[in-house]
């Protein structure tokens, strides 16, 4: 007992609580340090029993007559009297069918881990329960137990090495976390629950109480139909929700503000879905979000869990798509946090050489344990589920493939099999691909993977890993290196357009012109275009509709759209006053035609992973830097679509190129009009064929290309 009171190992609910003493009376035990008196009774009895303070410190002990299910206590602290019911009598709370399937990896299992508001025998409270296999001693401590460490030590369930513990009477909101004690037996940090579904405001560090009330969503009507994305158009939104845009004091946007002032400008633009930077709480906010620790729980930056779902609701409602960057490649080192979460290396590798990144300074998940596979694949499933997410973007695939990323020779362990895929993190993302697949088959997952590993969207069962799309970075890098070149020098490096066709149909991929692009002195977009401002702003225009016609899904970061200047800050709004110069306003203006392009013409987003929807008419003119090819409804349903790119400022006259098919070919988007600040060189509208064979086509058009611009082009019906 003395050690149970002073906050060292032992097994409290052994002395802790009611004990049958003789028939129909218990002894009562109870550790209240620091309190003056304390009395008790016995659920349904009448009088209070005064319980005698004993020789050990915060211990007081007493006879009640009663069965002792449930023990009634009445505290006189210092500063006042408090009436609470006795935690340590109530029995086990997971039932052991539940704590085995922990153990083997059940996913469902594992997520009834972390704190529960519910009912016990009547009696409403909380159930905190968290896995720590190792540790000697877990308590819960929290605004309920002025943070003591010795109050509430919890049950230790051998089986899954869960700790367990019902505080009658605290409520949903109440800040907590765990005060562990290593095998070593030394404390460690108190420690933030991995489980926890609401989290306190950075950067204090808190878990807290989150409500088990269900939201009352209003998506249902999306939520039928969200699985359209397969035979639709994509066209993604990325924003970083913290530094979209901030209030008139500077401060960032509740999940509320955003929803009113986001939701129409996406409307405006077209496009199909917004990805979020990653919204699991995070103590660092330099991050971004992608070093979180809390992801189960939506960061505290914005509001409480029931207004971030209120903003999902609330897109979906305006027929808005919700992506999430979701982490499960690595986790910072805080104190607070998973790192030696028991005093082992209970979620991450014992040995650095599998389990830190040194590029970002995190610890990498054990993704071979059971327990933490389950771990992450429940916060996967709590996002789609509980949030309504449409999809998930997975960061850093390639960094969990590969054993070796990032290190030399020495600094990595091979496989089994003496290779450097990691093969635990491969059976790990098919079982998380399958498991969303089969539960979720509307919902998006897409690998942020920068390798050439095969099959990253190929199904398991045929070898794949099982993605729904892959973030294709070479044709980003490729690109993007092609229009920094002065114009002058892109006839040397004509294949940097033209090379991402080669694989462009082996995975289903999102172009992405994300964050990445415009951060660590890189500038952005707009400053990577050469030559003077109007030169760049008729580059980036060409560049998106290039982009807008190529086959994949799109992708751009936010500020994109408008041209902002300067690089993407993460601790500052958008430079907004800019989006209303003319120059910016026209940018802004072509993407949202581009988007309306893409949802109006099936072939430009159909069957993108056949190779038919695609074909080259002039995929050689380097000495002019022109391209130009068709997309393709593979159906037949819908006419094909002309594009035609001049990547040079000299407008080319009389430019013929070849067509499949005879009459007027209508000009549907010309990047170089007048309307977004372009110089209005055209085709009048559009050209006539010409019986003329050219480009291996039967007919063919002789064109006017702008300087710096791209033209789409359609035959009328």
């Amino acid at each position: 007992m003395a050690s149970v009171a002073a906050g060292l190992p032992g097994d409290a609910f052994a002395v802790l609580g009611p004990h049958q003493a003789v028939e129909d009376s218990v002894v009562e035990t109870v550790l209240m340090h620091g309190a003056v008196a304390v009395h008790a009774r016995c659920a349904g009895k009448r009088n209070w029993t005064a319980l005698t303070s004993t020789s050990i410190d915060g211990v007081f002990a007493g006879v009640l007559r009663g069965n002792g299910r449930q023990i009634q206590l009445r505290v006189q602290w210092p500063q006042g009297e408090q009436t609470l019911w006795d935690p340590y009598a109530f029995g086990t709370l997971l039932p052991e069918t539940v704590l085995q399937r922990i153990g083997e990896g059940d996913v469902d299992a594992m997520r009834q881990l972390g704190a529960v508001a519910c009912c016990d025998s009547g009696i409403e409270g909380v159930r905190f329960a968290v896995w720590a296999p190792n540790a000697r001693r877990v308590a819960v401590v929290g605004d309920f137990n002025g943070w003591d460490g010795r109050r509430h030590p919890m049950r230790l369930r051998h089986t899954a090495g869960v700790w367990e513990i019902f505080l009658p009477g605290v409520e949903v909101g109440a800040r907590y976390k765990f005060c562990i004690t290593a095998p070593n037996g030394q404390p460690l940090p108190y420690k933030a629950d991995p489980m926890a579904r609401w989290a306190e405001l950075a950067p204090a560090t808190a878990s807290r109480v989150a409500s088990p009330a269900a939201f009352q969503w209003h998506d249902q009507a999306w939520m039928a139909r969200r699985g359209r994305w397969r035979q639709g158009p994509v066209s993604i939104y990325e924003l970083h929700a913290g530094s979209w845009m901030r209030d008139e004091h500077g401060s960032v946007l509740g999940w509320n503000a955003l929803a009113e002032r986001l939701i129409p400008h996406i409307q405006r633009l077209g496009f199909t879905h917004v990805e979020l930077l990653p919204v699991s709480e995070h103590p660092f906010g330099g991050s971004w979000g992608y070093q979180p620790l809390g992801l189960y729980a939506p960061t505290a930056r914005h509001g409480d869990p029931a207004q971030f779902a209120a903003f999902v609701d609330r897109c979906h409602c305006a027929g808005i798509g919700v992506i999430v960057d979701w982490v499960s490649a690595h986790f910072p080192d805080d104190e607070h946090g998973l790192r030696q979460f028991d005093g082992t290396a209970l979620y991450e590798h014992a040995d650095p050489r599998e389990g830190l990144h040194a590029d970002w300074n995190t610890l990498i998940y054990n993704y071979g344990r059971n327990e933490v596979a389950a771990y992450l694949l429940g916060s996967a499933l709590e996002w789609i589920e509980r949030f309504h997410l449409d999809g998930l973007r997975v960061d850093a695939v390639a960094s969990m493939l590969y054993r070796d990323y990032s290190r030399a020779s020495g600094q990595w362990l091979a496989n089994e099999h003496g290779g450097r895929e990691n093969l635990q993190a491969v059976a790990f993302l098919k079982r998380l691909n399958q498991q969303v697949g089969r539960c979720h088959p509307g919902v998006m997952v897409m690998a942020e993977e920068s390798t050439a590993w095969p099959g990253v969207t190929a199904p398991v069962e045929h070898g794949g890993l099982g993605f729904t799309h892959k973030w294709n970075m070479g044709w980003m890098h490729d690109t993007l290196m092609y229009m920094q070149r002065d114009p002058v020098h892109r006839s040397h490096h004509h294949s940097e357009v033209t090379f991402g066709l080669l694989y462009a149909f082996s995975e289903h991929f999102v172009l992405p012109l994300s964050h990445d692009e415009v951060v660590h002195g890189k500038g952005s977009l707009l400053s990577r275009m050469p030559g003077d401002c109007w030169r760049q702003f008729a580059q980036l225009r060409a560049y998106y509709g290039l982009m807008w016609a190529h086959p994949g899904s799109k992708l751009l970061f936010m500020g994109g759209e408008f041209g902002q200047a300067g690089e993407w800050r993460h601790d500052a709004g958008l430079d907004w006053q800019e989006a209303a110069l003319p120059l910016n306003a026209g940018l802004m203006q072509l993407v949202a035609d581009l988007n309306a392009v893409l949802r109006t013409q099936p072939a430009c987003f159909r069957a993108e992973q056949d190779p038919g929807s695609f074909q080259w008419v002039v995929g050689d003119d380097h000495q002019n830097s022109v391209y130009a090819f068709l997309r393709h409804d593979p159906s037949g349903a819908a006419a094909p679509v002309l594009v035609v790119c001049n990547l040079t400022p000299v407008v080319r006259s009389h430019y013929r190129v070849g067509v499949p098919v005879a009459g007027f070919w209508r000009e549907v988007l010309n990047t170089d009009g007048a309307g977004y600040g372009g110089s209005n060189v055209g085709n009048e509208g559009g050209r006539h064929s010409e019986a003329v064979t050219c480009h291996g086509q039967p007919h063919s058009l002789v064109l006017q290309l702008p300087p710096l611009a791209t033209l789409y082009l359609q035959v009328a019906a």
